[in-house]
């Protein structure tokens, strides 16, 4: 059943929430495998430097964020009798999901040069291939429902969804780095299996998160889609924030398994350290939806900021001969991250609106595309961060044990640049302007505009 923008809506189901976090669980089958373990592949196994892949890092990613407006101006102009989005969720994935398989699969034969090549080549396509699912992916839920709380438990069931793709990854692949004579053979394997696991959830995802939410399909050009964008104070605001917060979770994410290594001074404690954070993320998944709506996103958003500095600041001072206390702040860590990555994708789907309200214009994929364009510089950002850090630190490439200053390295990239950068990032959210009550005005007063009927010119 459909409904025109403004008109109430039927309640969204269990199985359409189910539906769509099998969206994300299958997203993160890609991306959450190359944040993971790209970085460990490169320098361990293919044997690039850390600060090189640092700067492949930063230039992919940089790039990819150009390629996600192109995805958003492609999905602005997309009409078809499945919808808008949900097609792209059908015939992107594989290409995503066969590029990920490329990614792990350097071949052996290359030079070094030659290697950092198709390291290059195979990165570039597979972030361009995976912006082409994840913004009309992340725009889909604009198109379920209007109702805020109901967008806000569509964010809790995809960052629910990675939370445990993280964990079963986390399970899975370390014990095959730990474990297996031939990495290379164990990872193209996995990567295989990934593909076939993820087009199932794929489809399942097409089959049930349906797009509801019925509106005049018009052709947004680039300037409109520009000026929707820049007037978009709430958007221009998530952006900047979630640059910061990216990269401070992508220094954790990218610098985790490394920590285990060297500063707990064992590889096993590796899923234990993953377990309690994905434990944190889980918990604040499934209270968000609770707790907005008490406080609001903003509230929540600046509190769940606040407890990830605390989780950063004690993963950068835990001493590594008592792994609990690192535990209790990936733990903590956990649950700010997991409330912020919660809160962004409900916030950004209200910005939607906000950006009709204000220029007239709907544009949710070059708003998408905005937010998307913000991650992957925060990606990029820290990711390329923690491999520097760690390189100048004076990291040795399969090396069994580090210097003192490379074991430092690691503390920083894990802990103290998360703390840092989203300290700013909460500063920046103190001041969005789009509250829950602002929100539902502005709804209200789209849905009396497009009530109203069209006068002569």
């Amino acid at each position: 059943m459909t409904t025109r923008l403004g008109e109430q809506a039927p309640k969204l189901r269990t199985l359409q929430y189910i539906g769509y976090g099998a969206g994300d669980f299958a997203n993160n089958l890609a991306f959450s495998m190359a944040s993971m373990f790209l970085l460990l592949y490169y320098t361990d196994v293919v044997g690039i430097a850390a600060t090189t892949a640092g700067t492949l890092f930063l230039i992919v990613r940089a790039w990819d964020g150009i390629g996600d407006v192109i995805a958003g101006r492609i999905v602005d102009r997309t009409s078809t009798r499945w919808g808008k989005y949900r097609p792209y969720l059908l015939f992107a994935s594989l290409p995503l999901l066969l590029l990920l398989v490329a990614l792990f699969s350097v071949p052996g034969g290359l030079s070094e040069g030659g290697a950092l090549v198709y390291a290059y080549i195979s990165y570039a396509l597979f972030s361009f291939a995976y912006g082409l699912v994840n913004i009309p992916y992340g725009s889909l839920s604009t198109a379920m429902t209007q109702d805020p709380d109901e967008r806000s438990r569509l964010s809790s069931a995809r960052v629910l969804a990675t939370n445990l793709v993280i964990l079963l990854l986390a399970v899975v692949v370390s014990q095959q780095i730990a474990s297996s004579d031939d990495l290379q053979r164990s990872l193209t394997i996995i990567t295989v299996g990934l593909v076939v696991i993820g087009m199932a959830l794929y489809v399942f995802t097409f089959a049930t998160a349906k797009e509801r939410v019925q509106r005049d399909v018009e052709k947004v050009s680039l300037r409109q889609a520009w000026d929707t964008v820049k007037q978009n104070k709430p958007l221009l605001r998530l952006g900047l924030s979630s640059v910061l917060f990216l990269c401070g979770m992508f220094a954790l994410e990218t610098t985790a398994i490394y920590y285990a290594r060297y500063v707990l001074d064992d590889a096993d404690l590796y899923v234990v350290l993953v377990a309690v954070q994905v434990g944190g993320m889980l918990l604040a998944t499934l209270t968000i939806p609770a707790t907005v709506s008490k406080v609001g996103k903003r509230t929540s958003y600046v509190a769940g900021g606040i407890i990830a500095v605390l989780g950063g600041i004690v993963t950068a001072v835990a001493p590594g001969s008592i792994p609990a206390i690192a535990f209790v702040g990936f733990g903590v860590l956990g649950i700010g991250i997991g409330a912020i990555n919660t809160l962004m994708w409900a916030l950004v789907a209200d910005t939607v609106e906000y950006g009709e309200w204000k220029t007239g214009v709907r544009a949710e994929g070059a708003t998408y595309s905005v937010l998307s364009l913000s991650r992957k510089f925060g990606q990029a950002i820290g990711a390329a961060a923690a491999a520097y850090i760690i390189g100048i630190g004076g990291y040795e490439s399969g090396a069994a044990t580090q210097s003192d200053s490379a074991v430092t390295a690691i503390r920083i990239a894990a802990g103290a640049v998360p703390a840092l950068v989203i300290i700013l990032a909460i500063a920046i959210m103190v001041t969005y302007p789009l509250t829950e009550k602002k929100f539902r005005e502005i709804v209200a007063d789209i849905a009396q505009r497009h009530a109203e009927p069209t006068r002569p010119g």
